[in-house]
């Protein structure tokens, strides 16, 4: 039999059963003909996707969905399902859904080369996106991405951090004075000091000076209202009941809008409050700009990019709507990505000893501060334990996304099919979902060589440190921290020269250690993103023993 051709009642035939039976008919004839549609769609998938070996359900409802959202190490999951059923595999997801797993550099450029177009958000990312910040550069998919992506480019450019740099060290001395101050006024030389919470404001207010000409004062110790936003997440934990709504709204995203649960309010709250700001700040720059306050060359910051995208005859319009979403983004991704990955950074250099000494050393050898050029190109080491962190803790562990059209992906190695036999390409039926675990691309074994799960900078120094197999990984300097493609993170330059001059200042001025000892276990927990915790504190604390160096 046909698959295709099985008939579907008429639209007539339907809304005439409707009329004649009453509120349960018709809701009997909605649910009917939602299971036939269901169905037909699973059955097409089935068809038209290469069905490929992986793990077996463990749940009828979720299939593997909840043991990989209650582990405390997904990539390891993926990674060990990688070795037991190749670099591409299948596995069982929500109710009969299934789930593509691209293990293969080969496949995931492929993937990432046809992102925004071919390979789309799903509708509960979509749903989760617009309704915390809009319809904005995260949410934006094809010619709506393209533009706004190309409005917002010149901010990002190498000429324009070059200028930001200052503001970068800015910050960074400012948290110095606070530790200084804190440290002078302890009896032992040394003080414990919760890390994270100064890596937040550290980013925050950066962000805020770099992006929209605000100081938010975080660090001087001013009570700001998205900071509270921000925190509240890492006092409450997603509960068991709420990541079931989760799973079961990546089926049925309604479930968003109409069920209630606390994370969701703290999400819209953070919205409401990050829309209030950034209204604020248009209002105070549209003003700067119509009496000419601002300084040549302003136009092409952030703030002056969107004020200039709002004109109606800009060539790259952006509506009203557009440009708060935008400001609601940067205000996101740079308050919670650049503070977890320094927050990292501290955790393992207070791991290894060896590496925050010689880090140090080459800083100190160094001189002043680096400027922009020097902090690219002329601190190796530097350079090296900012990249090994990237790789070991990517800030976005996982890409999942839909396919928008058919298509055929290339493998590098085959794989074996469910039916024993071997492929070299998968073919992908539209509406497959597709999942890349870039945490276990990073950390692979198979990708990167047996030291893979070890923090070792000195793997970017030297011409064998990396592996031939990671070479084949595109994305910046063969990792997938910041993806690739069409939808590879705006920010990412911005974000490394943060990341390089606020690490320069703190590892020259003191000494890191983990309070407990170095072998003080640390968790993950969820914030917005996945962060640190030292285990048995409170919210997202990573207290380290902190003294001056002399």
């Amino acid at each position: 039999m046909n698959l295709f051709t099985i008939p579907v009642p008429s639209p007539s035939s339907f809304w005439t059963t409707v009329r004649s039976g009453g509120a349960i008919n018709v809701a009997g004839s909605f649910a009917a003909l939602w299971a036939l549609v269901k169905v037909l769609r699973m059955l097409r998938l089935r068809v038209k996707t290469t069905q490929l070996l992986g793990p077996p359900r463990t749940s009828l409802v979720y299939g593997v969905s909840r043991d990989i959202g209650s582990s405390h190490d997904r990539a390891a999951i993926y990674e060990r399902w990688a070795t037991e059923y190749g670099v591409a595999y299948m596995t069982p997801s929500v109710l009969g859904q299934t789930n593509v797993v691209l293990c293969d550099p080969k496949a995931i450029a492929h993937f990432y080369a046809r992102e925004t177009w071919t390979y789309v958000k799903t509708p509960l990312t979509l749903a989760f996106l617009e309704s915390s910040v809009g319809k904005g550069l995260l949410w934006a998919q094809g010619e709506t991405h393209r533009r706004q992506r190309k409005a917002l480019t010149p901010a990002f450019s190498n000429a324009a951090i070059r200028k930001l740099t200052s503001v970068f060290y800015d910050s960074a001395y400012k948290a110095k004075g606070q530790w200084d101050t804190v440290i002078e006024s302890s009896k032992d030389g040394d003080a414990v000091i919760e890390v994270q919470n100064w890596m937040n404001r550290i980013s925050l207010d950066t962000v805020g000076i770099a992006g929209f000409s605000h100081d938010f004062g975080s660090l001087d110790g001013k009570r700001v209202s998205v900071a509270e936003a921000f925190d509240t997440f890492g006092s409450n934990q997603p509960s068991a009941v709420h990541k079931a709504f989760i799973l079961l709204a990546s089926v049925f995203p309604i479930i968003l809008k109409i069920i209630p649960n606390k994370r969701k309010n703290l999400f819209k709250k953070l919205g409401i409050t990050m829309e209030q700001i950034s209204n604020e700040l248009l209002i105070r720059s549209r003003r700067e700009k119509d009496a000419n306050i601002s300084q040549g060359g302003e136009e092409n910051s952030l703030i002056g990019l969107l004020i200039k995208s709002e004109g109606q005859d800009a060539e790259l319009h952006m509506s009203a709507e557009e440009v708060v979403a935008q400001m609601k983004v940067l205000l996101l991704a740079g308050y919670e990505t650049t503070s977890i990955s320094l927050t990292w950074a501290l955790i393992e250099l207070s791991r290894h000893p060896d590496v925050q000494t010689r880090l140090r050393e080459e800083l100190l050898a160094f001189g002043p501060d680096p400027t922009y050029d020097q902090l690219k190109a002329h601190l190796p080491y530097l350079d090296a334990v900012v990249h090994e962190t990237l790789r070991l803790h990517p800030p976005v562990p996982e890409s999942a996304r839909l396919a928008a059209a058919d298509d055929v992906i290339p493998l590098s190695e085959p794989v074996r099919m469910a039916s024993g036999n071997m492929t070299d390409s998968i073919s992908i039926a539209k509406g497959t979902l597709i999942t890349i675990s870039i945490g276990a691309i990073n950390r692979s074994a198979a990708i990167w060589g047996p030291h893979a799960k070890e923090f070792k900078p000195d793997r970017w120094l030297t011409e064998d440190g990396i592996s031939g197999k990671a070479k084949e990984v595109q994305g910046h300097r063969h990792l997938l921290t910041f993806v690739d493609g069409p939808r590879a993170c705006l920010g990412k330059d911005f974000a490394i020269m943060e990341f390089k001059a606020v690490l320069s200042v703190l590892v020259k001025n003191f000494v890191f250690e983990l309070r407990d000892g170095p072998d003080t276990p640390v968790e993950i927990v969820r914030g917005i993103l996945l962060r640190p915790r030292v285990a048995g504190e409170d919210g997202t604390g990573v207290p380290l023993r902190v003294r001056r160096y002399e």
